[in-house]
C-alpha cells in the first residue's frame, strides 16, 4: 500500500484569491462589554489621549 501524502498547498492561492485576500479593516475597537469597571474607565482616558496624540502628530506632519 502507498503511502499517502502529508502535506501539500496545491490550489490553496486559488482559494484565498477568489473572494479576494482582505487587509484589516481599520477604525474596528475591541469590545470593552463585560470588562472590569475600573480597567473600563482607565481605557477610556487611555484611548482619548491616543486619538489626542495621532490628530497633533497628523497636523504637525
Amino acid at each position: 500500500m502507498a503511502k499517502s501524502k502529508n502535506h501539500t498547498n496545491h490550489n490553496q492561492s486559488k482559494k484565498a484569491h477568489k473572494n479576494g485576500i482582505k487587509s484589516p479593516r481599520a477604525g474596528i475597537t475591541r469590545s470593552l462589554r463585560g470588562v472590569d469597571a475600573k480597567f473600563r474607565r482607565n481605557a477610556r482616558h487611555a484611548l482619548a489621549g491616543s486619538n489626542k496624540a495621532r490628530r497633533e502628530a497628523k497636523m504637525a506632519a
